[in-house]
């Protein structure tokens, strides 16, 4: 797998995690079935931010159950998505202005075209404690995201992997 990052992006637990992944058949969905579409919509007016995406990694590839602002048409490379970041964390993870990150310097949704400068992410974590993904908000500015602001990604974070674990997905 190739890896922009120049840092190691797979966790100590992948197997296990890549098991859990699979044990929801949240995979075995189209992107747009369930709430998420809307968790990714309320985040992007509650953020003001144009872009939110809840996002699942898988071994390879990083896939969009939902998205607001950004019509997704098919899985990013693991290497590529910072998505393969926040899973790493249990915490939030936040980059204010992505261009000033030595981890994001190779990038290609940072540097090239896309331009992203504003990125933070809550980890999709199941009641079992696997990352199975993330929330994702997207800025092509950059932002300042509060201790505050983190906890309320984190919580609809929380709700997405309660849909996912209710098997409503």
């Amino acid at each position: 797998m190739e890896n922009s990052f120049g840092i190691p992006i797979i966790p100590d637990n992948e197997e296990e995690r890549l098991a859990k992944l699979r044990s929801l058949h949240a995979l075995d969905t189209h992107k747009e079935e369930g709430p998420f579409k809307h968790i990714a919509a309320m985040a992007t007016r509650m953020f003001d931010v144009p872009i939110a995406l809840v996002n699942l990694v898988d071994r390879d590839y990083v896939w969009t159950k939902g998205s607001a602002g950004m019509e997704v048409t098919s899985p990013v490379p693991r290497g590529t998505s910072l998505c393969s970041l926040a899973i790493l964390r249990d915490e939030t993870t936040v980059f204010e202005n992505a261009r000033e990150e030595p981890c994001l310097l190779a990038n290609p949704m940072v540097v090239g075209e896309f331009g992203l400068k504003f990125y933070a992410a809550a980890p999709l974590t199941t009641s079992d404690g696997y990352n199975i993904g993330a929330l994702c908000i997207v800025d092509k500015e950059p932002k300042n995201f509060s201790e505050s602001d983190q906890k309320i990604l984190k919580n609809l974070a929380s709700i997405v992997v309660a849909e996912i674990e209710k098997g409503l997905v």
